[in-house]
Order: structure tokens, then C-alpha cells, then sequence
């Protein structure tokens, strides 16, 4: 199983080199060829890793090789493969082949195509090694690496100013959360003196009871204190408030890349590492705590930003955040079943969303502003169709994938025992009629309504070519079926068994597992809870505002413009970043620079030094006129007062 394990993360790495170094040899065809083939690879695998864990095969945990040894502690490279992360394989895999095939279509006329497919393949290749990874070492090169990548994928339209701003704004955010993921990886490696996951879960207990003392007489739990810095790299990684200002500008890549990101790898990396750490979490409520708040305050706050936003690509954005907020919710929760769920639910119905949206915005010659689309579902009707369905799953709608995973996730977080789970309830409850509210505007403004485009962009009006809208079906399909076919298995059965720890008594999901007889009898009881309902208001109230009477909006928007400045100002985050922190510390540099570097070390130090022994040095040559009488009466004096120091000493 070791070759298969090595194919299925080199196959992406050697395709990205050879679409990357040899991209003018082998052309536009052969880069995406490879590259295509290489994930292809990857994925075919990864079903065939499934299955043979679907049947028993044994959890895979071996080092492959020791790359060092550095005062005991060994720095290897190694796999750990089980139910976990079997699944986060398949996902990442079969989402990456669909964002593959539907590049050719919408990067075909770029000239950095072959460097775009370079970049994707590296990409699907750095997030394999993060889920595969049997150690911290090589779960942090993973972490860095799909970090690095985006870098270069947000900004690959670097002759933009806004995308090399966006990109630098995602590597320095992202930065704030690694130092502090470094740091638990610090501390947890300083006191078990090990990097393997399995041989630090185990001394778990034993480093639950050790204290640690951060600042003079002020003693913390080690778990407590490493487990939320851990997440503090989850914040940083999965986009939570406040290190969630990035995800929305990394925007201004091209779109394959917006639904690989915010689909299955970047994004989820911060789940998948919290979910993998679960050992480590049970053992602190305080760092579930912060968990559980961070996410509800997400899951609330970011979804109403997608309601005031008019970049067709950005709403979809903002749902990834509050999504996400969904996903943190439920590991605070201790139901990690559910958040990594959801995970799984969500990249096929959001990667739909965002090639859905890229096949808009190349029917509208690359327009992004709702506010000149409606009426699409004439013209591109498979795009429609999809969009709808994506939009269903996405608002948890009876029978479709993201109502298997959102019911079940609000129903664990309102069973839950951790501090702060009656707030996360509410936030996640009352997110679901944000979600649906702003998922039916952005359905209603673009496919329906008025047509609001020029008369050139109507005239060539179509649906886009099959290699774009294949992805589309595909992911359409496991967005329908995939939470009919996982959630007893997965959710309600034994799948994360030896994967994910929970303590007895914080499992919120045991008390539903008794009571599920079935998909189907799933799908009735949500129609005894108020979550259905919420999203059907929702859906009444879009469809009365956006297409019953589109002119309310704008009357809203002026009568209460003191809430719209702040939503569409996002809070004001960006300007506290930019103002506060950034200029803050430009003038805390420019007075380091100007009193520390110029007055004190310059001026005073070096410059004083030299100007004092200049000084010395101009009054000694004084002294050396050169005249005899001058040395003799100098001589006089110095005698004089030698012998006057010798009478008065007598």
C-alpha cells in the first residue's frame, strides 16, 4: 500500500513540474494533459484507498524516511491514512479533476495557461501532503505549502494591482495565524519530546495535568494553551473572525482557483487539523470554548456581508466564511463528525457554486456586477439548473447534501455541553435565514428578472461549452445524492472510529444516532424543526424584494444607511487593519528608526563617539604648537604641581 500511497501524492507533484519546466515544450495541450492525468491518477486511487477502507482494511501509520535528528527529536516524513483521512483524500482529489477539466474551458485564452495548471496540480499536491501527514513536520510543510501556492494563485494576474494586493493581504493575515500554530507546535513537542501524532495523543492525559506559567504567576494549562494556538492557525487557514479578511479579496484570482481554495483544500485545512487534533482538544474546554465562539461569530457576521454584496463572485465568498463559521461550530462542539461532514457536503456544492459563477461570467464577457446580469436562465439553461441545485444544498434544503450536514450539525451544537453553545446555536440558526436570504437574491439578480445587460453582451448570450459545464454536472450530482448515501455511515455509524476522539460526555451526536432510522426518516424530522422554515421565509422574503418589488432595496438601503455603510464597509475591519495596525506600525517603525536608529545609535553612539574623540583630538593638537618656551613652561607646571601634591600629602 506504501507505493499507492507515494503515486497518489507524487502523481500531482511530478504533472505540476512538467506542465511548470517543460510548459513551452510540451504546449497548452500537453500541460493540461498531464496535469489532468496526474490528479486523475490521485483520485482513482483515493477511491480505491476508500474502498479498501470501507472494508476493513487496516489504518495505515509508518515513517517513511527520517530526514533528521536534532537533539532526540526525530523529523520524519510519514503517512496516516484511516477513515478520515481516506474521505478528505477523495473530496480533495475529485473536486481538484473537476476544477482541472473546467480550466481548459475558462483559462483557454491566458497566456499563463500552462503555468495556471502548474499551479493547481502543486496545489492538490500540498493539500494531500497536509492530510496524509502522520506528524506535525510534515502537517506544518503542508500547511505552508497550500499557503504559498494560493500566494502565487491570487496573484496570477499580477500585471493587476488589486490581485498582487490581495495576494500579499492573504500571505500576511495567514502569517498572524501561523506564528501561532508554530507555537503549539512548540509547545506540544517541548514537553512530549516527539513530533508523531500518535506517541503525543498518547501522553494526552499526562499533559492534561501540566501547567504552564506564560507570563510571571500567571499558570495555564499546557493543552489549554497550546490547543488554542493550534487554532489560532486554523483561524488564519480557515478564514475565522478577525483573520478572515483575506479569504473575500483572494476574489481577484481567476475562478478555478476561487472554487479549489474555498472548496476542499485551503480553506478546510483548518478543520481537517482541528478534527485530527481532537485528542488534544476533548482534554481543554476552554480552547472548545474559544472554538465554538470564533465560529459562531462567524457563521453569523460574515453571512450578513453576503447580503449587501454585488460582486456575483463575492456573495459566494461570503457564504464560504459563514459556512466555515458552520464547520468551527460543530468541532467546538466536540460533534467533529459533523463540522468534517459538512466539510465533505460543502466542497461539492460550493466548487458547483463557483464554476457556476465562472461559467456566467464567461457567457458576460468577464462581468462580475449582478447588478448587470437577470434573466440568464433563458440563455444558459444548464448553468441555471445547477446554480439551483448548488443554491438548494447550500441553504440545507430537504433531501439535498447540505441539509443532511447543517441539520445535524445545529441539532449537535444545540445538544452540546460547552460553554457558549446556546450562543452558536442561535448564531448557526439564524444563519440559515441569512444563508437562504442571500443565496436567493444572487439566484433572483442574475437568472431571473429584468435584463439588465448592453445590447453586445445580450447578442452573444449563451451557455458555455461542454468541457466548462461538465464539471457542473458532475458536481451537481454528489450535491443531490452524497448525504442519501454517508450520513448513517458517516455521521451516525462507527466511520471516524479511531480517527476522531470524543470524550462520553461531550458527545452531542450519540443522543441522535439512537434515534436515526435512515436517510429518509432524516428527512421528515426536519420538517418538525424550525431550520426548513427559516430558509422558506428567507425564500419568500428574497423573492418579495428582488423580484416582486426590486425597488425596495434601494429605498432600504438610503433609509437605513448607517447599517448598510457598516456592512458594506465589512465591519470596518479593513480600514482598523489598514489605518490602525499597518499605520500604526509605520509610525512605530518611522519613531524606532527616527529616535532609536538616527538619535540614540547613529547619533549618540556611533556619530558621538567619533565626534568626541575629534573633540579630544582638536584640543590635544593645541597643545602641540611646536615652540620650546611652550613645552618648558608646561614642564614648569606640571613640577609645580607635583611638588605642591607631595607638600600638601607631608
Amino acid at each position: 500500500m506504501q507505493n499507492i500511497y507515494l503515486a497518489i501524492v507524487l502523481a500531482p507533484l511530478v504533472a505540476a513540474a512538467l506542465a511548470g519546466l517543460f510548459g513551452k515544450t510540451i504546449g497548452r495541450a500537453g500541460a493540461h494533459t498531464v496535469t489532468i492525468l496526474g490528479v486523475a491518477i490521485s483520485f482513482g486511487l483515493s477511491v480505491y484507498v476508500l474502498n479498501g477502507q470501507l472494508h476493513g482494511d487496516p489504518i495505515y501509520n509508518a515513517v517513511l524516511y527520517e530526514w533528521a535528528e536534532l537533539g532526540g527529536l526525530s523529523f520524519e516524513v510519514g503517512f496516516l491514512v484511516d477513515h478520515l483521512t481516506a474521505l478528505m483524500m477523495v473530496v480533495v482529489t475529485f473536486v481538484s479533476l473537476a476544477v482541472h477539466v473546467y480550466t481548459i474551458g475558462y483559462m483557454h485564452d491566458d497566456p499563463g495557461y500552462q503555468r495556471f495548471f502548474s499551479y493547481i496540480s502543486l496545489f492538490t499536491f500540498s493539500m494531500l501532503m497536509l492530510v496524509m501527514s502522520n506528524n506535525f513536520l510534515q502537517l506544518f510543510f503542508g500547511w505552508e505549502a497550500v499557503g504559498v501556492v494560493s500566494y502565487l494563485l491570487i496573484g496570477f494576474w499580477y500585471t493587476r494591482p488589486t490581485a498582487i494586493f490581495a495576494n500579499l493581504k492573504a500571505f500576511l493575515v495567514n502569517r498572524v495565524g501561523d506564528f501561532g500554530f508554530l507555537l503549539g507546535i512548540a509547545a506540544l513537542a517541548t514537553y512530549t519530546g516527539t513530533l508523531n501524532y500518535t506517541l503525543t495523543f498518547e501522553q494526552a492525559d499526562r499533559l492534561a495535568g501540566t501547567s504552564i506559567e506564560i507570563f510571571s504567576g500567571a499558570h495555564w494549562s499546557l493543552l489549554t494553551f497550546a490547543c488554542i494556538c493550534l487554532f489560532v492557525g486554523a483561524m488564519g487557514k480557515s478564514a475565522q473572525v478577525p483573520l478572515h479578511v483575506w479569504l473575500p479579496d483572494s476574489m481577484e484570482g481567476p475562478t478555478p482557483i476561487s472554487a479549489l481554495i474555498h472548496a476542499a483544500t485551503m480553506v478546510t485545512a483548518g478543520i481537517f487539523m482541528v478534527a485530527r487534533m481532537s485528542p488534544l482538544f476533548e482534554h481543554s474546554e476552554a480552547a472548545l470554548s474559544v472554538v465554538i465562539t470564533i465560529g459562531a461569530l462567524t457563521a453569523f457576521f460574515t453571512g450578513l456581508l453576503g447580503i449587501v454584496q454585488q460582486d456575483i463572485k463575492r456573495v459566494i465568498a461570503y457564504s464560504t466564511l459563514s459556512q466555515l463559521g458552520y464547520m468551527t461550530v460543530a468541532l467546538g462542539a466536540s460533534a467533529y463528525g459533523a463540522g468534517i461532514f459538512h466539510l465533505m457536503t460543502h466542497a461539492f456544492f460550493k466548487a458547483l457554486l463557483f464554476l457556476a459563477a465562472g461559467s456566467v461570467i464567461i457567457a458576460m464577457h468577464h462581468e462580475q456586477d449582478i447588478r448587470k446580469m437577470g434573466g440568464l436562465w433563458k440563455y444558459m439553461p444548464i448553468t441555471y439548473g445547477t446554480f439551483v441545485i448548488g443554491t438548494l444544498a447550500l441553504i440545507g434544503f430537504p433531501g439535498f447534501a447540505g441539509f443532511f450536514s447543517k441539520d445535524a450539525l445545529i441539532e449537535a451544537v444545540h445538544a452540546s455541553e460547552t460553554p457558549g453553545h446556546m450562543l452558536a446555536y442561535w448564531a448557526v440558526l439564524l444563519g440559515v435565514f441569512v444563508t437562504s436570504l442571500y443565496s436567493f437574491r444572487l439566484l433572483f439578480v442574475v437568472f431571473h428578472g429584468e435584463e439588465r445587460m448592453d445590447h453586445h453582451t445580450k447578442e452573444h448570450l449563451h451557455e458555455t461549452s461542454p468541457v466548462v459545464w461538465l464539471p457542473l454536472v458532475a458536481l451537481a450530482i454528489p450535491s443531490v445524492a452524497i448525504g442519501w448515501l454517508t450520513v448513517g455511515k458517516v455521521l451516525y455509524g462507527d466511520w471516524f472510529d479511531g480517527s476522531i476522539f470524543v470524550r462520553p460526555e461531550h458527545n452531542p451526536l450519540s443522543e441522535a444516532a439512537e434515534s436515526f432510522h435512515g436517510p429518509a426518516q432524516f428527512v421528515a424530522h426536519g420538517f418538525e424543526g424550525p431550520t426548513i422554515y427559516l430558509a422558506l421565509a428567507a425564500f419568500v422574503t428574497a423573492w418579495f424584494l428582488y423580484l416582486k418589488r426590486p425597488d425596495l432595496p434601494a429605498r432600504w438601503q438610503q433609509q437605513f444607511s448607517g447599517l448598510y455603510r457598516v456592512l458594506a464597509n465589512k465591519y470596518y475591519f479593513d480600514w482598523f487593519n489598514e489605518n490602525v495596525l499597518a499605520r500604526g506600525g509605520r509610525l512605530l517603525g518611522g519613531f524606532f528608526w527616527k529616535v532609536g536608529d538616527e538619535m540614540l545609535i547613529d547619533g549618540a553612539v556611533v556619530n558621538g563617539s567619533a565626534k568626541t574623540i575629534g573633540l579630544v583630538a582638536s584640543v590635544a593638537r593645541n597643545l602641540q604648537s611646536g615652540y620650546l618656551y611652550h613645552y618648558a613652561f608646561a614642564m614648569i607646571v606640571g613640577l609645580a604641581a607635583l611638588v605642591g601634591w607631595l607638600v600638601f600629602r607631608t
